[in-house]
């Protein structure tokens, strides 16, 4: 037990000391959500036709409306940024050394998701404290309240990033992967606008919308925030990850890699 921990600790010190180098990556995951929130807010509320919204029998403004889903956001792309370190390190060959040791590879992989989600949770943080600066606040029951729903929905896009990870063998493949998942997820969801709006305007996309995880992700850590629980999102995203875990697992097994190598 106790070098399983040692194991874990390492992983997460690692992956945290090198988001620490990467100060540019920091700020990037923050210019992104904040361009979003305090400039491209108006111009959605004003295509859009609402300035207050109206879901969970309360009316609530648009800035504050987008703001779980900005905070789903910040989690896709980190989980699809700690991904690309998962390729970098194949190419380099310490992934291997790292599947290699005598710990189970479960373990070792969900050391990894967990280091990356405890670097989103990070960032969240302080966009949160920025969006609370500029006058969009939650109720304080809702910052403690949406914790437990960020481990989760970060350990479910998270694991969707390895999966994703497994199947790539290139850094230069990795970028284009990542514009087909990141952008139709996001966009395809109700991280800026509401699915009622959406099924006023296609039906087909309502339904798209309401079939993508990232939907539920955004819809679980919006109902923590106000102080409840969407059972159904719950469920969704923690299916999710069960099944984005299994399969990258099956993706990262060495037999299957080095069957693949010899064909």
């Amino acid at each position: 037990m106790r070098l399983w921990l040692t194991a874990l600790l390492a992983v997460i010190a690692r992956e945290n000391l090198r988001f620490v180098k990467q100060r540019g990556r920091f700020l990037a995951a923050l210019v992104r959500p904040l361009v979003w929130l305090l400039v491209f807010a108006a111009g959605f509320r004003a295509a859009l036709g609402i300035s207050i919204i109206p879901p969970y029998q309360t009316y609530i403004t648009y800035e504050v409306y987008i703001v779980p889903g900005l905070i789903g956001m910040i989690q896709l792309f980190n989980g699809m940024q700690s991904s690309l370190s998962l390729v970098y390190d194949q190419e380099m060959g310490s992934m291997r050394l790292l599947l290699t040791s005598p710990l189970p590879r479960w373990w070792l992989l969900f050391s990894k998701l967990l280091a990356g989600v405890i670097v989103s949770i990070v960032q969240v943080a302080v966009f949160l404290g920025i969006a609370w600066i500029y006058g969009i606040r939650m109720a304080p029951l809702g910052y403690l309240a949406v914790l437990p729903a960020l481990v989760l929905s970060g350990m479910m896009l998270g694991a969707l990033g390895l999966l994703i990870s497994s199947t790539v063998r290139q850094l230069e493949n990795f970028a284009g992967v990542m514009n087909f998942v990141i952008f139709p997820m996001f966009f395809l969801s109700s991280a800026l606008y509401p699915l009622w709006k959406m099924k006023e305007s296609s039906l087909l996309l309502f339904r798209i919308c309401a079939f993508n995880p990232f939907t539920h992700a955004v819809e679980l850590i919006r109902f923590a925030l106000y102080g409840k629980l969407d059972t159904v999102a719950l469920g969704v995203v923690a299916l999710c990850f069960v099944l984005f875990m299994a399969a990258a697992l099956w993706g990262y097994d060495p037999a299957r890699a080095l069957s693949r190598q010899r064909r």
